[in-house]
């Protein structure tokens, strides 16, 4: 159906701008504190928070205070909560094995969140980076990331995350096959309700590098991700990545990075009308947060600007630092 519109001076666009109450009532996506996922860090120690210099306002925690934040978010409102551990670089291997240890850092806090906070849901992230010598979010061998070697890794890491707890595992790692791998493994382990939230389309981007600084990972990467992530020149791809995914068995998807894709949302949303997420990653927030602090723009309106500009893309959630800040201010509208 084709739009019709009168013309001016009978058509008036400035007729339902003109007041709050009127901009309200044509307003055509609306942003929820039920749209929210939290990312959070957790480190070793007590009572530890340590600040991400990179991602001002962002703190690394130590596990009673992730249980805190937890609450706190429930509180808020926000449906959920991403965990991303900081390992002690003693731990990290070039197999990875601390990644699926039961008592790991991110296993340990799945279950004090599940123990104390029950009604937030808890996400993970499934990728061997954290736990990597290499930084890599696959095994590597002479220099060459493997495909098969590394899903073998990442079905031990879901089923440990499964049995801690998780509602939602968030494969970040971009390996080929993982998705129907984790859900096999899954449904064989009794763990058929535990949902995959996949990173469908995730780039290999510029605008990740606060984040790896927050998990320690950008000391020990050699070399880059574009054998794994994709190329930002490619459209397409994504499409093609999305239905695999979904066919494998994810129940969700997600694009990543978020505003420098808005494109891929609104393609992948109107191709599979799936639940879809987008991250709005560390460089995202970094750069509104950096540019606030410098008084350079507005940030809280940069900030609920960038979040609508999600939902207008087709997005049903977004992960994002802002999460608590944005929950108080849409509280108090």
């Amino acid at each position: 159906m084709q739009p019709v519109f009168a013309p001016f001076p009978q058509g008036r666009f400035r007729r339902t701008r003109r007041s709050e109450a009127l901009r309200a009532l044509t307003q055509e996506v609306s942003l929820t504190v039920g749209d929210l996922i939290w990312p959070v860090f957790v480190r070793d120690g007590v009572n530890v928070r340590e600040p991400v210099a990179s991602m001002p306002g962002v703190e690394r925690l130590s596990a009673e205070l992730v249980v805190e934040a937890a609450a706190m978010a429930r509180d808020l409102g926000i449906p959920a909560i991403c965990l991303f551990p900081y390992t002690d670089p003693a731990l990290k291997t070039a197999d990875c094995r601390e990644a699926w240890n039961p008592e790991n850092l991110a296993n340990r806090a799945i279950r004090a969140i599940k123990a104390q906070v029950p009604e937030i849901a808890v996400m993970t992230d499934v990728a061997l980076d954290p736990y990597n010598a290499h930084g890599h979010d696959g095994l590597v061998q002479d220099g060459i990331i493997l495909n098969d070697e590394t899903i073998e890794a990442l079905v031990r890491m879901t089923l440990a995350q499964a049995e801690a707890g998780a509602d939602i595992l968030g494969p970040s790692d971009m390996m080929d096959g993982r998705i129907g791998a984790m859900r096999s493994a899954l449904e064989m382990a009794g763990h058929k309700d535990v949902a995959i939230l996949s990173y469908a389309a995730k780039y290999a981007s510029a605008f990740y590098g606060p984040f790896r600084d927050a998990v320690g990972a950008s000391g020990a990467l050699k070399g880059d991700k574009k054998t794994y992530q994709m190329n930002p020149a490619n459209s397409d791809e994504a499409l093609r990545l999305v239905a695999r995914d979904l066919s494998e068995g994810a129940d969700m998807v997600m694009v990543k990075p978020g505003m420098p894709y808005l494109d891929i949302c609104r393609r992948v949303k109107d191709a599979f009308g799936a639940p879809t997420y987008a991250y709005q990653v560390s460089g995202e927030y970094a750069m509104i947060r950096g540019a606030a602090l410098n008084g350079w723009i507005d940030g809280e309106k940069a900030m609920l600007e960038s979040l609508i500009a999600f939902k207008r893309a087709g997005c049903d959630g977004i992960l994002t630092y802002f999460a608590p800040e944005v929950a108080r201010l849409l509280r108090h509208q």
